[in-house]
């Protein structure tokens, strides 16, 4: 056979995208849909926030948690992993996950709860990235 690695266009990968859908379907029996977005305000600034939204299996993955330099350390990550939380478990959600590079909140999953599940380095660019579950 002859093969060739080829550029896809949005109908390409339309269909892969498809596909792949269609074989995970006999896989995943959870139907679910949803996700969270969060913000903390100090007079009128954004100073917190959290994205996270529902994957498959029940998982809810947090793409970002970000608190402001000048106010981390009061406890408000930790209030905004508690009511995503909250909210994943009525839409669901029985696991959270969570990635984070050696630099960002390794300590602060950790310290909310989270299990470490695995990790890597990559030595020639100086970093670490961790990834993180939790059972709700």
């Amino acid at each position: 056979m002859d093969y060739q690695i080829i550029k896809l266009n949005r109908e390409q990968v339309d269909e892969i995208d498809e596909r792949l859908e269609q074989f995970d379907n006999a896989y995943i029996k959870q139907d679910l849909s949803g996700s969270v977005q969060l913000g903390i305000v100090s007079n009128d600034k954004l100073v917190a926030g959290i994205n996270a939204v529902i994957t498959t299996f029940r998982i809810m993955y947090i793409s970002t948690l970000w608190v402001d330099a000048d106010f981390r350390g009061k406890g408000l990550g930790k209030q905004l992993i508690e009511e995503t939380e909250a909210r994943a478990v009525k839409m669901g959600v029985n696991t959270l996950r969570a990635d984070t590079f050696d630099f960002q909140g390794v300590e602060f999953y950790l310290a909310t709860g989270f299990t470490e599940a695995g990790s890597y380095t990559n030595q020639e660019d100086g970093y670490s990235e961790h990834f993180f579950v939790k059972r709700i």
